[in-house]
């Protein structure tokens, strides 16, 4: 894996008392978040795996 050099602030935002992982993108000045983290955070899901399955 090649390294750009680009630095990306990784952060642990919430939503729903839920963690949602989110990455900073410095060239499009925006945050990126996880969808599999945002679909169980929206569906009350405690489990990673199943909350994956519904992204799928």
């Amino acid at each position: 894996m090649e390294d750009s050099g680009k630095q990306h602030k990784k952060s642990i935002r919430f939503f729903n008392d839920r963690k949602v992982r989110a990455v900073w993108d410095d060239e499009n000045n925006c945050w990126w978040f996880s969808a599999i983290d945002i679909a169980r955070a929206i569906n009350n899901e405690p489990d990673y795996t199943k909350a994956g399955n519904y992204w799928r």
